[in-house]
């Protein structure tokens, strides 16, 4: 039995491969994966203590609101808790926006190269992509602009862009703006947002409060270290949520994720450990990557598309049987470059090293060689 006519051409989104298939696979003991820009740290301590005491309340529905999340959150980031909404991370904030304000035959607008669910969830609902090619790796804002018409309902701006890395400035979003007619939304995803560290990022938060044609998302999967319990949120006018409450699941946050979230949240001493962590740990590619002449994209996130000047699928088996599960560039849109999460600093050494063999370059100087 077929699909309805719009799922045809519609790509299955692929995984990084779990650490479990590929230890049967290559007989290993030991892998270390840095695909899916998890945070190799882990969650804040706090998080499995708050968890049990939901252990009595295992038989219940959660509250659908999440009320004392969004209260919590609210005051972290200082606005209105009616301007926020939660998912089951934020991929199913994507999708309610989609289904909310897409019709068959309607336009988005996005990067050529960039997180793959703006694309999906558009084909879906039977709307064209639109999609603009990155320049060196960064939204041409002026060419998307150049493509908004009347039939354009949405403009996707992942910020930092996955999987490059790269970020656009508070300038050169605040000119974007004055260039998108009314009828359309834009929606910054800004997943990576806790890992910045460049003045120039806009506050996203301070566009949805002076337009409300603004809807910003981020994720606690990240620097939160939550990816397993799926919650996510977007703030936006309260006149968009409840628009997209029509087609919100009911339940759609489970209570453990709600719980692990407030604990997360309270715990800003371990975001802050995170971020420098990671910031160490791109210092640590880019100092060895310049040595050995290979191109990078400068990242704001916690992962680094680096360009190996081989055939990515090549590199990315090569160092699947060493132990190390990245991403090939290649259903990326760069055929030799592969995307690498940032990870421990034993982690990161113990890939640069793998890499090093792969490409016939000079051992990093800096080795940890505990594992050998």
């Amino acid at each position: 039995m077929k699909g309805k006519a719009t799922l045809q051409g519609v790509p299955v989104y692929q995984p990084g491969k779990p650490l479990e298939e590929v230890k049967r696979e290559y007989g290993l003991d030991e892998v270390i994966k840095l695909a899916s820009n998890e945070n190799p740290l882990g969650c804040s301590p706090n998080v499995w203590e708050s968890l049990q005491a939901e252990r009595d309340f295992f038989a219940l529905y959660p509250e659908g609101e999440a009320p004392l999340l969004k209260e919590k959150l609210a005051a972290h980031l200082q606005i209105e808790p009616q301007r926020l909404m939660f998912g089951n991370g934020s991929d199913e904030i994507i999708q309610m926006i989609g289904r909310t304000f897409l019709e068959p035959g309607d336009e988005t607008v996005m990067a050529d190269i960039t997180f793959p669910r703006y694309k999906t969830q558009t084909l879906i609902e039977g709307g064209k992509a639109v999609e603009v090619p990155l320049i060196e790796g960064v939204h041409d804002l002026e060419g998307m602009a150049a493509a908004l018409n009347e039939r354009t309902r949405i403009v996707w701006i992942c910020n930092p862009n996955n999987p490059t890395g790269t970020m656009i400035s508070g300038e050169e979003l605040t000119s974007f703006m004055k260039k998108v007619p009314p009828h359309v939304l834009v929606v910054l995803d800004e997943a990576y947002e806790e890992y910045v560290v460049d003045s120039n990022y806009p506050d996203g938060i301070h566009e949805v409060l002076k337009d409300p044609r603004v809807i910003v998302l981020r994720t606690f999967s990240k620097i939160y270290g939550l990816a397993a319990f799926r919650i996510g949120y977007g703030v936006m006018d309260p006149r968009l949520i409840q628009e997209m409450n029509r087609v919100r699941e009911p339940f759609n946050v489970n209570r453990l994720a709600q719980r692990a979230a407030v604990a997360g949240l309270e715990d800003q001493d371990f975001v802050k450990k995170c971020r420098d962590t990671n910031r160490e740990g791109l210092a640590l590619f880019e100092k060895q990557l310049n040595k050995w002449n290979l191109s990078y994209f400068p990242s704001q996130g916690n992962f680094i598309l680096m360009d190996t000047e081989r055939d990515a699928n090549e590199v990315f088996q090569a160092l699947l049987a060493k132990g190390m599960i990245i991403r090939s560039g290649v259903p990326l849109g760069y055929p030799t470059h592969i995307r690498v999460t940032i990870g421990t600093r034993e982690q990161n050494l113990r890939f640069l090293t793998e890499l090093a063999q792969i490409l016939d370059k000079p051992a990093p100087e800096d080795v940890d060689r505990s594992h050998e």
